[in-house]
């Protein structure tokens, strides 16, 4: 279960908002919720009509200057991208440009087989195609040894890109990354491509006009597929480009459209993150990232819908795969509980695709709340990807654990690293005693309410104003709401138990809710209780009738002590590690045989999710009781554990055996006694 927070936002800044900004008072809440605290900084986010001067970031002129003439001396030029989406957008922008312009250029993107970035087999490559100037795109800024040896080969580079600068620059006619820190640029969150962007605005006197005219679509795919914050500079562009790609003539954004199903509905950041965007990135992961860019260079639609479909079908593979590793994670965790009780979930598999497990690891840390690092053995060689939240940081941990890696990367939520051969059990050992010694209490995964809101705001005009905070992303995410004191007046399931449907009532106002993707009997509520939700709100339109949408995120028993649930969710997976607690912790942990029975009773042979499961028990007994009971009976055979939805059933079996015989009661009652 999720902790929840819910914002409450200064009064006098949403009153200044009302008065000096025409938005209703939902948008105006929301708006002092996420920070914003002058009707300027609304203005300046939510008003932006351009973007700043390219050549405000520091090394354009001389990136413009090197270009140009690379150009007019008819010098071969090399377009250097990554293998993901803002990489091939950003190779496509450039080379699209420079050879509209007369460049004699080429590109080059490195396979996922060779790492990230430039390498010397890449540099060796083109300079034997006779290439006199490499230009970075979405990559370069820290690759020091690499650029050195551009430079013995005779040939020049300049670097594009996004990233955080490390102790030094690397060597090159000009670096143009707004993260240098050197670099007094206003905006310093754009993508690879946005970079792209702003360079071949500057390569044509510095209006951006042209640019996002040509390219913009591409720009707001890279920015919304890269995971870079939708604010300032980046909403604009998003904006921007999700216009152009409503009525695009572009090949490649047709045939990608009518492959993702989205050829007839409106295009929203939404529909390019889970639609548009995972189909470009498939091509990286599981083909060629040259494939994705052929598709956007392509200017027959016959041909450029034969790519798409080749694309969908690597993402289909891609999604195969994904789902296997997750259920083998899922087989490996009912075998062995313990794995999600750790401070850290660590799981090592064999032959796990690469391309995916950053992605199964983010999936897992939503899943289990806890942070998580995935590793896959290949051809003798252990790598993996780590996510988390909050103040856990896995830079840090890999930094701590240094000592058992061969390299490592990353930042506070994300990193990736390889493992030395034959230091698995190390590498795990090591953190966990990071996670031990720097976060004695592990953050909470937590979901944020903007606001609380009764049932009788929530008027069409009211929601439907919010629509001015579009288009939503990371650092621009779509408001959330708590709604509490809600009574359930019945629960109706949707496309056979795929969804459920909500009818709720507060102050004689009834209304519908829907939970997505949630089965009636999973819902840990009953009809005629009272509950709380954490919702998204927006308006839906039907024969010319226009409602409110209310689309259910999380929901509990109105009033659920969520502290106490979570301190002893806490206490019971340190007991299971072994770790030491109050003594007076063990006797409140232990259930006796009639809490333990009703526990039983409760569970059937067709499963039930365990939160649902304590719902029903959670007025008699604490939560650690509970957790002891439940492992107890597991233990035994009596019930089997589901990790995937997070449920027990019950097993069949004639064979008697003693409760407290359970190697949890009975680790429990020395602890008692000692």
């Amino acid at each position: 279960m999720k902790y929840w927070t819910i914002n409450n936002p200064d009064k006098k800044i949403i009153h200044s908002f009302m008065t000096d900004y025409d938005i209703t008072p939902l948008t105006a809440v929301v708006l002092a919720s996420k920070g914003y605290d002058t009707t300027e900084s609304v203005m300046e986010s939510l008003e932006m009509r351009e973007l700043s001067d390219p050549f405000l970031i520091k090394d354009m002129n001389k990136a413009v200057e090197t270009i140009n003439n690379a150009v007019d001396n008819g010098e071969r030029i090399c377009i250097y991208g990554d293998y993901d989406c803002d990489g091939v957008m950003s190779t496509v922008i450039m080379y699209s440009y420079l050879l509209e312009n007369g460049a004699d250029v080429i590109y080059y993107i490195p396979e996922r087989s060779e790492g990230y970035g430039l390498n010397k087999g890449a540099i060796d490559k083109i300079s034997a195609e006779g290439v006199g100037l490499i230009v970075t795109v979405d990559n370069g800024i820290s690759a020091i040894n690499e650029a050195e040896y551009i430079y013995s080969l005779g040939m020049k580079l300049v670097v594009t890109d996004h990233h955080q600068q490390g102790e030094k620059l690397p060597r090159a006619e000009a670096v143009v990354d707004t993260h240098r820190h050197d670099c007094e640029s206003p905006f310093k969150h754009m993508c690879g491509a946005g970079i792209a962007l702003k360079v071949i605005s500057a390569l044509g006197g510095g209006d951006c006009t042209f640019a996002l005219e040509q390219f913009g679509d591409l720009v707001a795919i890279a920015t919304i597929a890269d995971i870079v914050p939708i604010i300032d500079e980046n909403r604009f562009l998003v904006s921007y480009g999700l216009q152009l790609m409503e009525n695009t003539d572009r090949p490649s954004l047709i045939a990608l459209k009518k492959v993702c199903g989205l050829d007839k509905k409106t295009i929203t950041s939404h529909s390019v993150g889970f639609g548009i965007a995972p189909r470009i990135n498939a091509s990286g992961r599981f083909g060629s990232p040259k494939t994705a860019v052929e598709l956007f260079l392509c200017d027959e639609y016959d041909k450029a819908e034969k790519i798409a479909e080749e694309l969908d079908r690597l993402n289909t593979e891609r999604k195969n795969t994904e789902r296997e590793i997750t259920e083998e994670i899922y087989a490996m965790i009912n075998k062995n509980p313990d794995i999600m009780r750790e401070r850290v979930i660590f799981l090592c598999g064999k032959d796990w695709h690469h391309g995916v497990i950053g992605i199964v690891a983010s999936k897992i840390v939503e899943h289990f709340g806890k942070p998580c690092f995935i590793a896959s053995e290949c051809n003798g060689e252990t790598r993996g990807s780590a996510r988390s939240f909050g103040k856990f940081s896995v830079f840090d941990t890999l930094s701590y654990a240094s000592e058992t890696l061969e390299k490592f990367g990353g930042h506070l939520g994300a990193g990736g690293f390889t493992i030395k051969n034959g230091m698995t059990e190390d590498f795990h050992a090591m953190i966990e005693k990071y996670a031990l010694e720097n976060h004695k209490i592990m953050p909470v995964y937590t979901v944020s309410a903007d606001t609380a809101v009764a049932m009788s705001e929530l008027s069409v005009d009211n929601v439907k104003g919010l629509e001015v905070l579009e288009p939503h992303g990371f650092g621009n995410e779509k408001p959330l709401f708590f709604i509490g004191h809600v009574h359930i007046d019945e629960i109706i399931s949707l496309s056979n138990g795929k969804h459920t449907k909500l009818r709720i009532s507060s102050q004689n106002l009834h209304m519908e809710a829907l939970a997505f993707f949630t089965e009636p009997s999973a819902l840990c509520v009953k009809v005629n209780e009272l509950c709380d939700m954490m919702v998204s709100l927006g308006v839906n339109e039907f024969r010319g009738q226009k409602s409110v949408n209310i689309i259910v995120e999380d929901i509990r028993p109105h009033g659920f002590m969520q502290k106490k649930y979570i301190s002893a969710q806490n206490a019971f997976e340190a007991f299971m590690r072994n770790e030491e607690l109050p003594d007076n912790y063990y006797n409140a942990m232990l259930p006796d045989r009639d809490e333990s029975v009703k526990v039983y009773k409760n569970i059937s042979a067709n499963g039930i999710k365990l939160d649902s499961l304590y719902m029903k028990l959670h007025e008699e007994m604490n939560y650690c009781k509970f957790l002891v009971a439940t492992e107890a009976f597991r233990q035994l055979g009596f019930i089997e554990f589901s990790s995937s939805d997070l449920s027990v059933r019950k097993i069949s079996s004639d064979e008697k055996k003693d409760l407290f015989s359970a190697p949890v009661f009975i680790a429990l009652k020395e602890k008692i006694k000692a």
